[in-house]
């Protein structure tokens, strides 16, 4: 995904009073949210599962198409899915990419009751950058990130949501799909940029080209930079202009389960992510759950795109209050 820039203001205003919010909620950039009572519908979703998910992901080493750590890593997601009861089909091309190499494409997708017409299309990439583009040291740059975070935390929760499914089917089908070659966009360190579309590689190809004919989903669901520590997730800007009612009902059933200090009420950027070739194409109008910040040059989180992107920021309480919110809006799905 690119950079941006996040314009944010709130002001909450109580009965006429005006509360100042205290220094350690400012540097964290949390806000204060009291839930009402609410009852669950949807299995337990399970953090330490999803941790070691992402570090299975991990363990490969970097997940970079065409390397045999990603055709490992690769296996190892698809036959999972398999495991968890998921009709599985995968996609495989080749592209030629703005350096003029060609790379392989895989796409993996699992489906759960195929046969229902109604479907929730949840997705993550699965593949990891081949440069550390945003590290300080030049000599690191050309590095590849491992990526726990930045494609292995949204993979992972999915993982844990197939792994829920298969226990416990939903009421609504569901596809779930890892798309490959997301972060291979050129990188901020290149002498010259070659116009064109670069990122998101896996989902542009896969929105020309549906595993299934004609495919519509009521909606979809994008988890990307899913597991940091004090994560925020905002209103991202393509989700609010292609799917507002979609973003709506994620963010009412994560502030109803107490987890609004994570789902913030306000807006965030415009982030070019796997998304926004899914509504263009009107596969299903779909919405970015990601982590975006307000407080450094990027707009995400501090080792975003570096070689700190490790095992060491994942939270196993982000994990929880990312999937359990999914798991409970799709578990209310009839």
């Amino acid at each position: 995904m690119n950079r941006l820039r996040l314009f944010s203001l709130s002001i909450v205003l109580i009965t006429g009073l005006l509360y100042t919010l205290s220094c350690n909620s400012c540097q964290s950039g949390k806000q204060t949210v009291v839930a009402e009572p609410y009852s669950r519908v949807s299995p337990d979703f399970n953090a330490d599962s999803a941790y070691a998910f992402i570090q299975a992901q991990v363990d490969f080493g970097a997940r970079v198409p065409g390397t045999a750590a990603h055709k490992a890593c690769g296996d190892y997601l698809s036959s999972k899915l398999k495991s968890y009861g998921a009709a599985v089909v995968e996609q495989h091309a080749e592209i030629t990419h703005y350096d003029g190499k060609n790379l392989p494409i895989r796409n993996i997708i699992g489906s759960w009751l195929p046969e229902k017409e109604k479907r929730i299309l949840l997705f993550a990439h699965w593949d990891s950058r081949p440069f550390a583009d945003e590290e300080t040291d030049v000599r690191r740059q050309q590095q590849p990130i491992a990526g726990a975070d930045d494609g292995g935390s949204g993979t992972a929760v999915l993982m844990e949501i197939a792994r829920q499914l298969h226990q416990r089917p939903a009421e609504v089908g569901i596809d779930i799909i890892f798309f490959d070659l997301e972060d291979w966009g050129q990188p901020s360190f290149g002498e010259t940029m070659v116009e064109g579309d670069w990122w998101c590689l896996g989902s542009r190809y896969w929105s020309e080209q549906p595993h299934v004919e004609n495919y519509r989903a009521a909606y979809g669901i994008l988890l990307d930079m899913v597991g940091g520590s004090n994560a925020t997730f905002l209103k991202e800007g393509y989700s609010m202009q292609y799917a507002p009612g979609v973003v709506e009902k994620i963010w009412s059933m994560a502030t109803r389960m107490g987890y609004g200090n994570y789902f913030l009420s306000r807006g965030g950027g415009y982030i070019t992510d796997d998304h926004v070739p899914i509504n263009i194409k009107q596969r299903a109008p779909s919405v970015d759950i990601i982590n975006l910040k307000s407080d450094t040059d990027t707009g995400f989180a501090s080792y975003w795109h570096t070689l700190n992107d490790d095992m060491r920021n994942i939270d196993r309480n982000t994990l929880k209050a990312v999937g359990q919110t999914v798991l409970e809006v799709i578990y209310t799905e009839k």
